[in-house]
């Protein structure tokens, strides 16, 4: 089970998905076993542009899109989102 996520380091939005992941792997141990690859957009933008997102943080699974993040998203919702995607590859 790999995720990509792709993020901007400055990013307050990655700043907050990264800490959703920690508190969901804290919260719920079956997740524990997700693998993460953060990838920096800016440090990987041939690895980007194979991807189809505008905002981040953006998780893909495969090359299936599960969340991108939007300017209006709250922190609320960046982690319910992260969850969705946690639960889809789970199941």
């Amino acid at each position: 089970m790999n995720l990509k996520i792709f993020y901007f380091p400055s990013c307050p939005y990655c700043v907050k998905a990264k800490r959703a992941i920690e508190e969901l792997k804290e919260e719920n141990p079956e997740y524990q076993g997700i693998e993460i690859e953060w990838i920096d957009e800016q440090k990987n933008p041939a690895l980007a542009d194979q991807y189809d997102y505008y905002y981040v943080p953006t998780i893909f699974y495969g090359h299936e899109k599960l969340y991108e993040a939007s300017p209006a998203h709250s922190y609320p919702d960046i982690k319910n989102n992260i969850e969705r995607a946690f639960e889809f590859i789970k199941a």
